[in-house]
C-alpha cells in the first residue's frame, strides 16, 4: 500500500470532524437515559480512523525499508517522575515516521479522553499511555509539542482524580518543562492536534495555533495549582493559581463568574499571609470581571424560563460570595492593625502608633514598588476599572480612627450586599456568619475610638444585632451557633461594663458612684454573667448534669466562662451584706471549679494558664473575705 488516496484521506478527515462534532455539540442533547450516546458514536469513528492509519502504516513501513529500528518500535514511555521530556533522540516530528506516530498518538489521545468522559477510566488510561508510547519514539518539535502537553495534562487529571497526587504531579510538571523548553528553543506557533486530520483549506491561522497552545499550558498551570494545594504547598499553589487567572484573561478564555470566584478565593490566601495589596487586587479584579457576566435579570420578567431563573440565582449568589470575601478583607485588615497597635492590656499604644505613622511614608513607597513588580490582572478593557476600585480601600494597616473608619465603611457596605442574598429565611447559618462579621467590624473600629461613650455605643450596636438572633434560634438545631453567640454577647456586655466603670471612675471614686451608674453597671455585669452561664448550661446533659469531661473544642471556652462568671459575681455592687455574701459564694464556687477541674485533668492546665493561676489565688483569698463579711454581719445583728 503506497499511500492513502486523496479520497481516502478526505474520508478520514470527515470522520474526525464528525467525531469532534458528536463529542462537543451533539452530546449536549443526549437523553438522560442514554447520556453517552453521541460519545459512543464518536468512539466508533475514532476506531475506524485508527484502523485506517494502522493499515496504512503497515504498508508504508514495508516500502520505506523499515524506517524504525526494532528498539524504536518497542520504546516504552518514560516514567514522568524522572522528568524525561522528549527533547533527546527519536524521530523528528516532521519526518514521515514522526508524523505517523503523532497521528496515531492523537487518535489514542482522543480515544483516551472519550473513555474518561464515559467514566471508563482504566480504558482511558490505557489509550492515553498508548499515546505516550507513540510519542516516546519522537523528539519534541513544533509538529507534536501540543500533543506532548495535552496527553500529560489528561493523565495528570486522571491520577489526581484517583488521589494519586504525586503521580499527577509528575505528568504535569513534565508538561510544564516541555512547554518552557519548547518556548525557549523554538517558540513558533505549533501544530494543533486537530490539524493532523484537517484539510489544508481549513487549517487554523498562526494566531489560532498560538492561542490553543497557550490555553493547553494554562490548563497545565491550573491543574498544578490544584496538585500543589492538595500536597499542602499553599504558596506554590497560590502562585500557579494567580498565573492561571492572568493567562485566562490574556487569552480571553474564561467564564466571568467562575473566574471572579477563583480570584476572590485566592484573595483569602493572600489575606491570611498579610499580603493585603495582592488580596485587594484579586478582589477588585473579581468585582470588575463579575460585572462582565451582565446585570442580574429582574424577577419581574414575565414567564421567566427555568434557565433564566437559575442564571439570575447564580449571579446573585456568586456576587454575594465575592462580597463576603471583601468583608473578610476589611475585617482582617482591622484585626491585624489592632495586633500591631495594642499594648499589653489591649488598648491603643500611642507611642507605637506614632512610630508606625512615621514609617508610613516608606510603606507607601514600598507599596508602589510592589505594584510595579506584582503580576497584575487585567486587559486594556478592565485594567483602569480594577485600579479605580482598588483606590476606594486602603491596603496599608489603618493607624487611627479616620483610616479605620474608611475600612469599616467599605466592609459594612459589603455586609449589606451579602445580606441581600443570604437572608435569614433560607440561609440561616450564612446570614448569622455575616452578622458575626459585621459585629467584628464594629469591634475592630471600636479599638480606635478614643471617646469611651461612643465606643460603648458601638458595642451596643453589636448587642442589638446579635441578641435577638441568639434568643430566637432553635436550641436543638443550631446549638453550636447559639454557643458562639452566647459567648460573644457575654464578652460584649463584659466590655461595656468595664467601659462604664472606667467612665465613672474618671468622674468620681467608686465610693461616690451614683445610683444610676451602679444600676447600669450591675445590669451589664448581670447580662454578661447570664450569657456566660447560658453557654455553660448548653454543655450540660438534658437533666442538667455538668459534664465530667470537657471535649477539646469547648475546653478553653468552658473554663474561661467559669472564670469570668466568678469574676463578674465578685464585682456586683450591692449595699446588702446578704447579697454581697451570696455573690462571693457564687464567685468562690466557680473559681474552685476551674482549679479542681485542672487538678483532676492536668492536661487542661495548658489551655488556661493565666485563668488557672488567678483562680487558685482567689480560692485562697475569698474564704477570708467571706469570713470577714460573716463576722461583720453577726456583729451588726
Amino acid at each position: 500500500m503506497a499511500s492513502l488516496s486523496s479520497d481516502e484521506w478526505r474520508a478520514i478527515c470527515d470522520k474526525f470532524t464528525n467525531a469532534q462534532n458528536l463529542t462537543d455539540v451533539e452530546s449536549r442533547n443526549d437523553p438522560e437515559n442514554d447520556p453517552f450516546r453521541s460519545k459512543y458514536k464518536a468512539r466508533e469513528l475514532l476506531r475506524e480512523i485508527y484502523c485506517s492509519l494502522k493499515s496504512f502504516e503497515a504498508g508504508e513501513g514495508d516500502e520505506d525499508g523499515g524506517a524504525e529500528s526494532s528498539e524504536q518500535r518497542t520504546a516504552e514511555p518514560p516514567v514522568d517522575g524522572q522528568r524525561e521530556d522528549g527533547f533527546g533522540e527519536g524521530f523528528s516530528g516532521d519526518s514521515p515516521a514522526g508524523l505517523r506516530a503523532a497521528k496515531l498518538g492523537a487518535v489514542e489521545y482522543y480515544l483516551g479522553v472519550n473513555h474518561v468522559d464515559t467514566e471508563e477510566l482504566s480504558a482511558g488510561e490505557e489509550h492515553l499511555m498508548n499515546c505516550m508510547k507513540q510519542l516516546a519514539r519522537c523528539r519534541v518539535t513544533s509538529e507534536n509539542v501540543s500533543l506532548f502537553i495535552h496527553v500529560r495534562n489528561q493523565l495528570g487529571i486522571l491520577w489526581a482524580g484517583r488521589d494519586e497526587t504525586e503521580t499527577a504531579q509528575g505528568f504535569l510538571e513534565t508538561a510544564e518543562s516541555i512547554y518552557q523548553r519548547y518556548m525557549k528553543e523554538d517558540g513558533s506557533p505549533p501544530t494543533d492536534m486537530t490539524e493532523y486530520f484537517t484539510s489544508e483549506e481549513k487549517l487554523p491561522t498562526h494566531q489560532e495555533r498560538t492561542k490553543r497552545f497557550e490555553l493547553a499550558y494554562t490548563h497545565t498551570m491550573y491543574y498544578l495549582a490544584q496538585v500543589y494545594k492538595n500536597l499542602g504547598e499553599t504558596e506554590r499553589a497560590a502562585t500557579y493559581c494567580h498565573t492561571t487567572l492572568q493567562r485566562q484573561l490574556q487569552l480571553n478564555q474564561f467564564s466571568p463568574m467562575e473566574w471572579a470566584l477563583n480570584a476572590a478565593t485566592l484573595s483569602q490566601y493572600y489575606i491570611t499571609k498579610g499580603r493585603y495589596m495582592e488580596g485587594r487586587h484579586c478582589l477588585s479584579a473579581a468585582t470588575v470581571i463579575s460585572g462582565l457576566a451582565g446585570e442580574v435579570p429582574s424577577e419581574a420578567v414575565a414567564q421567566e424560563s427555568e434557565t433564566e431563573s437559575d442564571r439570575r440565582e447564580q449571579l446573585r449568589q456568586k456576587r454575594a460570595e465575592i462580597a463576603r470575601c471583601w468583608i473578610k478583607y476589611c475585617l482582617n485588615l482591622l484585626q491585624d492593625s489592632k495586633k500591631l497597635l495594642e499594648d499589653n492590656i489591649g488598648e491603643l499604644d500611642t507611642d507605637r502608633q506614632e512610630e508606625l505613622k512615621r514609617a508610613r511614608r516608606q510603606e507607601e513607597e514600598d507599596e508602589e514598588k510592589g505594584r510595579k513588580s506584582a503580576l497584575l490582572f487585567g486587559s486594556e478593557d478592565t485594567f483602569d476599572s480594577i485600579a479605580s476600585l482598588e483606590e476606594k480601600v486602603c491596603c496599608l494597616f489603618p493607624l487611627d480612627f479616620t483610616e479605620a473608619r474608611g475600612v469599616f465603611l467599605v466592609g459594612q457596605n459589603y455586609v449589606k450586599q451579602a445580606k441581600e442574598y443570604f437572608q435569614m429565611d433560607g440561609y440561616v447559618t450564612d446570614h448569622i456568619e455575616i452578622l458575626q462579621d459585621h459585629s467584628a467590624l464594629f469591634r475592630g473600629l471600636a479599638f480606635f475610638e478614643e471617646d469611651l461613650e461612643r465606643r460603648c455605643k458601638m458595642h451596643k450596636r453589636r448587642v442589638d444585632m446579635l441578641e435577638p438572633i441568639c434568643n430566637d434560634l432553635n436550641a436543638q438545631y443550631y446549638l453550636l451557633i447559639r454557643r458562639q453567640l452566647m459567648f460573644e454577647l457575654a464578652e460584649i456586655y463584659n466590655e461595656m461594663m468595664d467601659l462604664k466603670l472606667t467612665l465613672a471612675n474618671r468622674q468620681a471614686d467608686t465610693q461616690s458612684l451614683d445610683n444610676h451608674t451602679i444600676k447600669k453597671f450591675n445590669s451589664l455585669c448581670s447580662a454578661s454573667a447570664k450569657y456566660f452561664q447560658m453557654f455553660l448550661d448548653s454543655l450540660c446533659s438534658p437533666e442538667g448534669k455538668v459534664p465530667e469531661h470537657l471535649e477539646e473544642e469547648v475546653l478553653r471556652p468552658a473554663l474561661v466562662a467559669r472564670f469570668r462568671v466568678a469574676r463578674l459575681h465578685s464585682r456586683l455592687i450591692s449595699p446588702l451584706p446578704s447579697a454581697q455574701l451570696d455573690n462571693l459564694n457564687k464567685s468562690l464556687e466557680n473559681y474552685k471549679y476551674v482549679a479542681e477541674y485542672c487538678e483532676s485533668h492536668p492536661e487542661a492546665a495548658a489551655a488556661v494558664e493565666t485563668e488557672l493561676e488567678l483562680s487558685k489565688e482567689m480560692v485562697g483569698l475569698l474564704p477570708l473575705k467571706i469570713n470577714r463579711l460573716k463576722a461583720k454581719m453577726a456583729t451588726n445583728n
